[in-house]
């Protein structure tokens, strides 16, 4: 199989990295594009903007010695590291809201049932500034370890792009090609079936998985395990269509070695890099990671949302002032930043003062103003979370990492670049997840919110 860029030992990168060219991912047409999300979990951030994006991503499993995956009160836990790359010209703004626009194409696409067209498939400059998250993943007996991708917004689970898949005794060849199409890049192959472990205790015989011929956006990492809803994989394979792949996640329940189909992300907000400032949950909750009760809401039935873990929610700046009324949007390892529509944004801008930045490509405040900086309120289901003004600024350590000025402070909230009513009016990206306990409960259709202890840290 193709042998690309050998991977770095907890490297993370995007979906989005991939470049859209049908003829470098060639395969059938795909009805369905997921996006990455968990093993490597990583968002390119816009130029500067947010390497610091750290935030929600920080799901990459630790490789060094302390980082041991736990299997307890049938629950499994993988802690995770966050890294940082923020060598690259281009922004992280511009990944975040490419991968939006791949995400509403994607759901499209299903909904129509007609391929994927490429015209949707933004593209960015392959060398954005991003955080990454990611976790090694063995394939095999004996197996291979590779380095993956952890993402929410897509749901195949593949490897190839960086170091060649070795065939093992547990290999089988399920006859199945597979292509799938993501914001900026594309990979293309054969489905295979074998054995998957994350970890000590947890291991899947028998797990679906993508092997690469042809991949493009993908430096430096293997492949992408993806945990969002096993819908996402409709139309990723061929010729069987209308197949579904079941995730990670879903079969660990299948087998019963966790006893809800859930997982649970917990992060720390930091500056370091790299840093195990994460954990990543299989089958339960937590109760050591968060303070209070879970709030627990529907995944929304409102399109496109309601193709991802999308929810209901209405955000606030300050005491009075209305950013956001109640409207549905995606909860996303994937995206760095917390995105909101284009007319909530002129609001968040308006109330805040800031000014754009042409270097960074996000909003940037002076010192003074900072000072006044109220916090955000975010109304989900009956309870309202509190975004402090320091959870709303990149961490000041890395303003000169992501091409700013170390006097100035650069928030973390963007535009999605469409404006509200259209079925997605906002993404909870890394920045969010940082400071609250999430839950992707795909047994119970609902997506669960709570305060942690770091939700008013002073990190930043």
């Amino acid at each position: 199989m193709r042998l690309s860029r050998s991977i770095p030992h907890l490297s993370l990168y995007t979906w989005e990295s991939l470049l859209p060219d049908d003829s470098l991912c060639g395969g059938p047409a795909q009805t369905s594009i997921p996006s990455v999300f968990l093993l490597i979990f990583s968002t390119d951030m816009s130029r500067g903007f947010f390497s610091f994006l750290l935030f929600a991503l920080t799901f990459v499993v630790a490789t060094n010695a302390t980082s041991v995956v736990q299997v307890r009160d049938s629950l499994v836990r993988v802690p995770m590291v966050k890294r940082f790359n923020l060598t690259g010209s281009g922004t992280l703004l511009a990944r975040d809201q490419a991968r939006v626009k791949n995400l509403r194409a994607r759901a499209n696409a299903r909904l129509s049932g007609t391929p994927l067209s490429l015209d949707a498939v933004i593209s960015v400059p392959a060398d954005n500034q991003r955080i990454d998250y990611a976790i090694d993943v063995q394939v095999g007996t004996p197996p291979t370890t590779y380095s993956l991708l952890v993402d929410t917004g897509s749901s195949n689970t593949w490897v190839g792009a960086g170091q060649s898949f070795e065939q093992t005794s547990t290999t089988d060849e399920t006859g199945d090609d597979v292509s799938v199409i993501y914001g900026s890049g594309c990979f293309s192959g054969a489905e295979y079936t074998d054995t998957v472990s994350l970890g000590s205790g947890l291991t899947i015989p028998g797990q679906s998985i993508g092997v690469a011929t042809s991949a493009e956006g993908f430096d430096d990492i293997d492949g992408i395990l993806g945990i969002g809803p096993v819908d996402l994989t409709i139309g990723t394979l061929h010729p069987n269509t209308n197949t579904t792949i079941p995730t990670v996640t879903d079969n660990l329940f299948a087998q019963g070695t966790i006893t809800s189909d859930l997982v649970a992300v917990s992060f720390e907000p930091t500056a370091s890099d790299p840093i195990q400032n994460g954990e990543l949950t299989f089958g339960g909750t937590d109760s050591s990671k968060f303070i209070g009760d879970i709030e627990y809401v529907p995944i929304t039935t409102t399109f496109p949302s309601s193709d991802y873990f999308g929810i209901d929610q209405s955000i606030r700046y300050g005491t009075s002032t209305s950013i956001l009324s109640t409207t549905t949007g995606i909860v996303d390892t994937g995206t760095t930043l917390i995105l909101i529509a284009d007319d909530a944004f002129s609001e968040y801008q308006s109330a805040t003062g800031a000014v754009d930045d042409d270097e960074t490509g996000l909003l940037r405040l002076t010192q003074a103003q900072f000072a006044k900086l109220q916090s955000l309120f975010f109304t989900i289901g009956g309870v309202t979370f509190e975004l402090t003004p320091n959870a709303q600024i990149v961490p000041r350590a890395l303003n000169s990492a992501i091409g700013g000025n170390a006097d100035s402070v650069y928030l973390i909230v963007h535009s999605l670049g469409t404006p509200s009513g259209q079925g997605l009016d906002f993404i909870n990206g890394q920045a969010f997840l940082e400071r609250f306990y999430t839950v992707f409960d795909t047994g119970n259709n609902r997506v669960g919110i709570a305060n942690t202890p770091f939700t008013n840290a002073t990190t930043n």
